[in-house]
């Protein structure tokens, strides 16, 4: 038996992608119908399976989100003087 291409995407099934991202594996059908993780139902009986490289995909998305929303936040809390990067003297 050959080894597969490095390109050929690796499938799993949706429990072991439940159980690396620690979630149930409902989430994980309603992230492939939502569009976050590339999926399709296989074989005969059709079973659902995810594509690893998607799995990858999907958590740089999220870390990227969180990334930006911290920085939104802490945006949110900054002073004028901290955003502008002087004080403003007081009218008299």
């Amino acid at each position: 038996m050959t080894p597969p291409h490095p390109q050929t995407p690796r499938f799993l099934a949706p429990a072991q992608v439940a159980e690396l991202l620690s979630i149930d594996v409902d989430e994980v059908i309603a992230l492939v119908h939502a569009g976050h993780l590339r999926g399709a139902p296989l074989g005969a009986p059709a079973r659902w399976r995810i594509e690893e490289p998607s799995i990858e995909e999907y958590l740089a998305a999220q870390t990227e989100e969180a990334r930006r929303m911290a920085l939104w936040r802490q945006s949110q809390a900054a002073s004028f003087p901290e955003l502008w990067g002087r004080s403003v003297a007081p009218f008299v």
